[in-house]
């Protein structure tokens, strides 16, 4: 069976796809084959991030290694069962429709709460959750005291994980490896980026996740988008030297690729 990495909390602009097309391009050069979903049924990022790839590549001839990404199928309201619901069968046919010609499938969830995105993380062999290195970020994951010390409780979405992880412990799937990503991290080192460090370690003893380094803050990110191209890609469409930023940025890649900790993957870039 697939591996299904899921991306995804419940806000906007934490880089969620960003990470979901590095992440899935990257094992795509490393040899594996790669399925790609995006569940924003209305803004469709990730969707529009493989579109513009597929469509630059043709366009200059080029053949790189991609994810393979397919819409959700749509199907026939008259073809449901009694109780059963339609987001739920769409999401259901298009993984079934990937897995037979994929080692690993890549959910791209919504910044907000959808029934897509709640069967998703049930299904979630791996859970990335990109956060911004801010409280307000922070408070989907738990509820903090004013001086952003002490924690207070869970928040809607630690609830949402939670729930799906009885729900795969139910059905007697393997427990869904969580990790939470620092993502889009200026460079200052601010009290701010301190206390969030240290609120991030605690509450991941107390709900159960891991940490992992993300992205920084990078021009290159919004760059790269309208021609659907990832880090690994510069050298394959003509940039020879790759600046400072861009190496660093190529590292951070690694670090998070090793921080996953995939199964039979072996970072090879």
């Amino acid at each position: 069976m697939a591996h299904i990495i899921v991306v995804g909390n419940e806000k906007g602009g934490a880089g969620k796809s960003t990470v979901s097309m590095h992440v899935a391009t990257a094992l795509a050069r490393m040899g594996h084959r790669v399925g790609a979903l995006d569940l924003d049924l209305r803004q469709k990022t990730m969707g529009r991030y493989c579109d513009n790839r597929r469509r630059y590549l043709e366009g200059e001839g080029l053949d790189l290694p991609s994810p393979r990404y397919i819409e959700l199928p749509q199907i026939d309201q008259s073809s449901l069962a009694d109780g059963e619901n339609a987001y739920d069968v769409r999401l259901s046919k298009a993984v079934s429709e990937l897995e037979p010609d994929s080692d690993f499938i890549l959910i791209d969830c919504p910044g907000s709460h959808t029934r897509l995105s709640q069967v998703a993380h049930s299904l979630a062999d791996t859970l990335v959750t990109p956060l911004n290195d801010s409280f307000i970020d922070f408070d989907l994951l738990a509820r903090i005291d004013n001086d952003g010390e002490k924690i207070l409780g869970p928040s809607v979405y630690s609830e949402m994980v939670w729930n799906a992880r009885q729900m795969r412990a139910q059905a007697g799937l393997k427990p869904i490896d969580w990790i939470v990503l620092r993502n889009r991290l200026g460079a200052q080192q601010m009290i701010n980026k301190m206390k969030m460090e240290k609120a991030l370690e605690r509450l991941s003893k107390r709900i159960g996740f891991r940490i992992a380094p993300g992205f920084s803050e990078r021009v290159v990110f919004r760059e790269l988008f309208p021609r659907g191209l990832t880090l690994l890609d510069l050298k394959d469409v003509g940039v020879k030297q790759l600046n400072i930023s861009n190496v660093a940025a190529r590292q951070e890649l690694r670090d998070l690729m090793t921080a996953l900790a995939l199964p039979e993957v072996t970072i090879r870039f």
